[in-house]
């Protein structure tokens, strides 16, 4: 779809805006469908860690949270969550556009390579800035007290310093950025290769199965990141020695300790929440675009 007369001026601050506003809205509603499985990811990935050993499945831990914790520890760490992603989603895939406009303007091309690199930089950027929420959701995921996210933002501080907040800012860096170049360059080529071999149009059914794929891309290339991302942000430096000095470390300690197969822990919990987030957050933000006045992905 192309943008009519009711189109934000392409460039200009309100198209901006626009960009930010419906990215960042898409992500939100799909954050909010698809919270209680990224808790019980995170509940996965810290699953006997530094050590082997059998490990339980989404099923069971489900059941342990909402008979331990009640219903409601399933949306733990949600208001952090919301906010990340209002912020997150608006940088992460607003800045993908411009960020591919700009290799084609400096390129003269917009091939699969240049659209990765500009996810790279989308995700990248937008992880920077909120990594502390990111951080935060985490802490609270694994909390069973139930404290204020003030509450926890407090005792990281006071206990750990402001650089907590920052605490495994790298791989969350790597992986936001492989996550938005490989949902965002293989949703873009799927679209097109989809509209290009067969029957479908710009409209519902394409972007469904295009984001079907790029959520399936992106659990891929990030499961193993992720959760060592996962293991960084939730070492407590205040109580003793850091068991993991970097990501290139944790990777490695986990394989020693653990197994290889330890770097995919949470991983079909990763599938199943990564793959209906995105193709919400695909699905929605096309539809506002649509509701803009703005032009397709």
């Amino acid at each position: 779809m192309s943008g009519d007369a009711r189109s934000p001026p392409r460039g200009g601050a309100p198209y901006a805006l626009y960009q930010f506003g419906t990215s960042g809205a898409a992500v939100a509603v799909a954050t909010a469908v698809t919270h209680p499985l990224d808790v019980i990811k995170i509940r996965l990935q810290m699953q006997l860690a530094g050590q082997r050993g059998n490990l339980v499945g989404m099923g069971a831990i489900f059941t342990q949270m909402v008979e331990r914790e009640g219903p409601r520890s399933l949306y733990l760490g949600f208001a952090p969550a919301l906010t990340r992603s209002l912020i997150y989603g608006g940088l992460r895939l607003g800045l993908y556009e411009p960020c591919k406009h700009v290799c084609s303007y400096a390129f003269g091309s917009t091939n699969f390579a240049f659209k990765f690199a500009s996810g790279v930089v989308a995700g990248a950027l937008a992880t920077a800035l909120t990594n502390p929420m990111e951080v935060l959701k985490v802490r609270s995921q694994m909390s069973t007290s139930r404290i204020s996210t003030i509450g926890v933002m407090r005792e990281i501080v006071s206990e750990e310093g402001v650089k907590a907040l920052w605490k495994g800012v790298g791989p969350a860096m790597v992986r936001a950025g492989c996550l938005t170049a490989s949902q965002m360059a293989t949703y873009d080529e799927a679209k097109q290769v989809l509209l290009m071999w067969t029957p479908l149009e710009e409209g519902f059914q394409l972007h469904l199965m295009s984001s079907c794929i790029a959520g399936t891309a992106g659990t891929l290339v990030t499961a193993p990141i992720d959760m060592i991302k996962t293991r960084l942000m939730l070492q407590r430096e205040s109580k003793g020695a850091r068991v993991y000095r970097n990501g290139f470390h944790c990777a490695y300690q986990v394989v020693l300790t653990e197994g290889v197969k330890a770097l995919y822990k949470g991983g079909f919990a990763t599938f199943a929440r990564l793959g209906p987030q995105t193709a919400i957050t695909f699905v929605a933000c096309e539809k506002l675009r649509e509701l803009a006045g703005m032009s397709a992905i």
